[in-house]
């Protein structure tokens, strides 16, 4: 009996919320009970909520890891476009399958092997690609369409201070105002504009009320109150279209990539500009010349902001917490006679988190941090084999050991069979071993195995060069550190930077030891650092009198660890 996996597939949260994908996992049920397929309950994948524009959906990650490593002999999908929305990705996914020996069948769909099949197949999925746009943009212009005719419908939220309506047969949607939630709106704007409070002020005025916020939290952030004074609808005017989506995966915080965490969906939201939003007269909170006059504290506190007007931080975006993850931001204390500065850690400040701090890690101070590991870098840059070193290890593993290069030879050989195949069947038609319909319907998928192979080592190719490019910029980069390695002392802030986001990953400070993550290895050939011997980790004394904050003799609290190649 054969073996069969099952996947189904529903895009909107409102199919999700009906469980309409019930309906298509029993069609596949009764499908490989009618076929006699043997269907373990394991693998029976379902991705609910999930485009079909996107290959990153948990079940068929899950579907594609199970077809590579253990192997099913028929994958059932309801239809094309349950599988993939994009003809690309049911071609790439349907090959990929069939690579490993499984077969794709569809409920609505053909189900034979033959040219004619798998040409309806193509065209199903273009017909699928072309529904899918055609719907989004439908979607999108009527949505545009009624916030211009000002329908509070497209907006399908309120914020505090307001409960939304929805459409009914006898009437359509709007706002309502929640009279307890407007009086603390109104009062928020009045000691803001008129008594001049600040928003960590505010924040904690909220908090005390004991009134919970729009998503049930019971304790207000900054960032909350500073989103309700920028927001237009208490003075009348909803905004649609703020922001957009744009096809481009979004950055991860270190925190994330330490975990191991990858992005949801290849996707990210950004910010229209202004002129292109559309706004939706709705009931008012307060009147728009206080609204505005927030408007312009807000710009003022933007504009004289004490963080405008600081030097940068020599270890900006480099400094994270070994314990918690999180990363350091540069602080500051006042004594009688100075400002001595701080590096501390974001996970143990009380006032960000509900429940108090996350992290017990203590502050670091800045000027020493940032001497030991700019003495450290400048340490590794006086040797100058070591750059060249790494330099040409990474070429030589580009031209020999590269994965890219053993998929071009792969690509190669089955090119040259595709068009070996495409000769010996010319040469058996004018053999006259086969006839004219046979030739006819056996040369369209050689000619399209052969095309897209072409297109394969085209692509391969222009990533070679790119990356042969690449790393011919090494030669720039010691030269540049060769410069820089006469003035290293006059060397200005900014310069400093360039030269530690080359070479350190990131500084994780911890309770008893400080690690200097290196993007190049540190070999057998490293000179000394600070006394220590090129092979050896030294770790320092992180005691409550250690000396990055309190003023001790200068050792070096430091681990030293290759980063990745």
């Amino acid at each position: 009996m054969s073996t069969a996996a099952i996947y189904a597939r529903v895009s909107s949260q409102r199919q999700k919320k009906d469980q309409t994908i019930a309906s298509q996992t029993a069609a596949l049920r009764a499908y490989a009970d009618r076929m006699r397929l043997e269907l373990p309950e394991e693998w029976v994948f379902e991705d609910e909520g999930h485009s079909g524009a996107t290959l990153m959906r948990p079940a068929l990650e899950r579907l594609r890891d199970l077809v590579a490593q253990v192997g099913v002999d028929v994958v059932v999908v309801y239809a094309p476009d349950r599988l993939a929305r994009k003809f690309a990705y049911q071609a790439l996914l349907i090959e990929e399958f069939a690579c490993a020996g499984t077969r794709v069948e569809f409920i609505r769909g053909p189900r034979g092997d033959s040219p004619e099949d798998q040409l309806l197949v193509q065209f199903q999925g273009m017909f699928a690609e072309y529904e899918k746009a055609q719907l989004m943009e439908r979607y999108r212009r009527g949505k545009t369409y009624r916030a211009r005719t000002g329908s509070v419908n497209v907006l399908s939220g309120a914020p505090f201070g307001y409960r939304f309506v929805r459409k009914t047969p006898e009437c359509a949607a709007r706002y309502e105002i929640v009279e307890t939630e407007a009086a603390l709106v109104a009062e928020l704007f009045r000691r803001y504009v008129d008594e001049g409070a600040s928003i960590a002020d505010l924040t904690r005025w909220l908090t005390a009320t004991g009134t919970p916020t729009r998503t049930g939290k019971s304790r207000w952030d900054r960032s909350v109150v500073w989103g309700m004074l920028r927001n237009p609808a208490y003075a009348g005017a909803a905004v649609f279209g703020k922001t957009q989506v744009q096809h481009e995966p979004a950055g991860l915080n270190r925190r994330a990539r330490l975990e191991g965490r990858a992005t949801p969906r290849p996707v990210k939201t950004i910010d229209r500009p202004r002129e292109e939003w559309i706004a939706i007269p709705v009931p008012a909170l307060i009147t728009p010349a206080t609204f505005e006059r927030a408007a312009g504290r807000l710009a003022d506190n933007k504009r004289f902001a004490s963080r405008n007007t600081k030097v940068p931080s020599l270890l900006q975006g480099l400094a994270a917490c070994a314990t918690c993850g999180y990363g350091y931001y540069r602080t500051s204390t006042r004594t009688t006679n100075k400002k001595i500065y701080y590096y501390r850690c974001l996970g143990s400040d009380d006032y960000r988190y509900e429940g108090g701090r996350v992290c017990t890690n203590k502050p670091v101070r800045a000027d020493y941090l940032d001497a030991l590991v700019w003495d450290h870098v400048t340490g590794l840059l006086a040797d100058p084999t070591l750059i060249r070193t790494e330099i040409d290890r990474r070429l030589e593993h580009a031209r020999t050991a590269d994965p890219a290069r053993r998929e071009r030879a792969r690509l190669e050989t089955a090119l040259t069979a595709a068009t070996r195949g495409i000769s010996r069947m010319i040469e058996a038609y004018q053999e006259q071993l086969i006839t004219i319909d046979e030739l006819r319907a056996r040369m369209p998928d050689l000619r399209a195995r052969e095309a897209g192979l072409r297109g394969q080592l085209d692509a391969l190719t222009a990533q070679l060069a790119d990356r042969d490019a690449y790393l011919k910029l090494a030669h720039d980069l010691e030269g540049f550190l060769s410069q820089l390695r006469a003035n290293t002392r006059a060397a200005t802030v900014p310069e400093r930077q360039r030269v530690l986001r080359l070479l350190v990953q990131d500084v994780l400070v911890g309770p008893e030891k400080i690690t200097i993550r290196h993007r190049i290895p540190i070999r057998e050939h490293t000179p000394a650092s600070h006394g220590q011997s090129p092979d050896s980790d030294a770790e320092g004394d992180m005691r409550p009198g250690y000396l990055l904050r309190w003023r001790r003799g200068l050792a070096c609290p430091v681990q030293h660890l290759p980063g990745p190649t």
